[in-house]
């Protein structure tokens, strides 16, 4: 049976962004739940027009200036890249309606071409915002919940989740669809959910050429998150030149499927890792590409660490993103293998986390914080152990333990 309505944390940017932009373009991944939060949150207030439609996109692409009267604002056109011609008609009605605000709602999954003619007609008229997968917080009813390094005066009652709840999550991933229906066949729904990626998006995309090959790239590509991202190894595996791999990374970054974490770069005596990591965006279709049907497999399996180290990085890329925000998110990692899983530059400071595939917090895990706080001190007060149990506790001097559940 199908759940309520899941509210999500952008509902109230939205708002904000209505009231003050002539435009709004929301994108995400394909299934993150666009057009759902868009008809509730307007549902009283805007038109719905899908242009994904045969009939409609006909009629947009013969006649624009005539559909946009007979679509008059305020209106939210769905799955705008399938008649890019039309914004070019939208700039045109907002230039002649320069003081008014909300006119119209555009969105796109395929973040790559859309954003090229949004660029070119939209600049300084829109407001662009990006909708994920669920965070854990609203998957859990806390979309309002505040990062754990947030928090001041007050700590929230966090609902918790034991271990076998973690990993049902994990392994089931957080996109609206199967987190509002927890009866649905999660592997038959990915993997009709890659193929309609691969056909209907990574198609429309220039010089991918063999989708299979792409697939099978994907695929390795997944059995490396949360690694350091070597082009020429994939290259060597999969007999692909290196700058088609780097073509088909910007293809899965443009189209919401991956994001790539870049080192932190400070000016201190040590040599750093340059090169940069990878993690998929939703832990389910990591799990699923990896061939992980059973939560107690992929906890215990070789993949577990990295799957988790996946979920602490994306949900706090994802809150961040769900408020406007863009992530400073970065890794730490020295040539003699001293290495921080995740610094956030809050603009105030540093924030490194440390993620540990393990239910039992110790001392010894914060050894690679108390380094980094050493190594820049003037820039870190608080730093967390991110683990897989229930307890929160210090570890060190400035080091908490932290749940996921907590975070």
């Amino acid at each position: 049976m199908k759940s309520e309505y899941i509210i999500r944390s952008i509902e109230k940017l939205l708002y904000k962004a209505v009231a003050e932009f002539p435009a709004v373009v929301l994108t995400g991944p394909r299934q993150s739940g666009k057009t759902t939060v868009l008809k509730k949150v307007f549902e009283k207030t805007y038109r719905y027009v899908s242009m994904e439609m045969p009939d409609i996109r006909a009629s947009a692409n013969a006649d624009p200036r005539g559909f946009l009267e007979a679509f008059s604002p305020p209106v939210i056109f769905d799955e705008i890249q399938f008649a890019p011609e039309l914004l070019f008609y939208i700039k045109e009605h907002i230039d002649a309606n320069r003081t008014e605000k909300g006119l119209f709602i555009l969105t796109g999954s395929q973040n790559l071409l859309l954003m090229e003619k949004v660029t070119e007609t939209l600049a300084g008229r829109a407001a662009m915002l990006h909708l994920m997968p669920l965070t854990k917080r609203e998957a859990l009813g806390e979309p309002e919940t505040p990062l754990n390094w947030e928090i001041e005066e007050y700590a929230p009652d966090y609902k918790k989740l034991s271990f076998k709840d973690l990993w049902g999550h994990l392994t089931r991933g957080f996109y609206p669809e199967l987190v509002a229906n927890p009866d649905r066949d999660w592997t038959l729904w990915y993997g009709s959910y890659v193929q309609t990626y691969l056909e209907r998006d990574v198609r429309t995309l220039r010089q991918i050429g063999d989708l299979n090959q792409f697939q099978s790239f994907v695929r390795v590509l997944a059995a490396r998150s949360g690694q350091l991202l070597s082009l020429s190894e994939i290259s060597r595996e999969l007999g692909i030149a290196v700058n088609t791999i780097k073509h088909w990374i910007s293809v899965l970054e443009a189209s919401f499927q991956i994001i790539i974490l870049r080192p932190y770069y400070a000016n201190i005596n040590k040599r750093l890792v340059k090169t940069p990591k990878v993690y998929f965006i939703d832990t389910g279709l990591l799990c699923y590409l990896c061939g992980l049907k059973d939560p107690e497999h992929a906890a215990s399996g070789p993949m577990g660490g990295a799957i988790f180290e996946t979920a602490v990085i994306t949900e706090v890329y994802k809150t961040l993103v769900h408020r406007g925000v863009v992530p400073n998110l970065y890794f730490w990692r020295t040539s003699a293998g001293v290495e921080v899983d995740l610094i956030i530059d809050t603009g105030n400071g540093l924030i490194p986390l440390e993620v540990k595939h393990s239910s039992t917090p110790q001392p010894r895990m914060a050894s690679s914080i108390k380094t980094i706080m050493n190594d820049l001190s003037d820039k870190i007060n608080q730093g967390y152990v991110i683990h897989t149990g229930s307890s929160k506790l210090p570890l060190a001097t400035r080091v908490m333990a932290l749940p996921f559940s907590n975070l």
